[in-house]
């Protein structure tokens, strides 16, 4: 079975947010300001592309990041609306292919690319809890 077969080039999904207190950097611990903190930014571009790929897998599937290459352009304040957006631009075998950007109300904030692999979700657990010698 090809997994990713569903998947086409062009395919986006676009999540939405609002930049408060909890997505700091000071909250996060990326900063001490009171902006938007990048890793909240890239959480959404990253739950936009998987989102994006949820009902294209077979049931049993999911996907999992693998890379991130993320620049953060600008900042955003709190209080102020922001949104990532994620469109396929290839797919190698189970290995999906992004380009992500991030907006507020003012314009782009972010940008780059992003990597998920299609993994059947049972099989991936049972190795990951290997590590634990269970």
């Amino acid at each position: 079975m090809n997994a990713t077969e569903k998947i086409e080039v062009g395919l986006t999904r676009e999540e939405h947010g609002v930049s408060d207190e909890a997505h700091s950097a000071k909250a996060l611990g990326s900063g001490l300001l009171p902006v938007l903190a990048t890793p909240a930014m890239t959480a959404l571009m990253e739950q936009a592309a998987a989102g994006a790929l949820e009902e294209f897998l077979p049931e049993g599937w999911t996907s999992v990041g693998i890379s991130l290459n993320i620049e953060h352009t600008s900042a955003t304040p709190l209080g102020m609306r922001f949104h990532a957006e994620a469109e396929v631009t290839a797919v190698e075998g189970r290995k999906i292919l992004f380009a992500v950007r991030a907006y507020d109300e003012a314009g782009e904030i972010g940008r780059g690319t992003h990597e998920r692999f299609a993994v059947e979700a049972e099989p991936f657990l049972a190795k990951a809890a290997k590590k634990l010698g269970k």
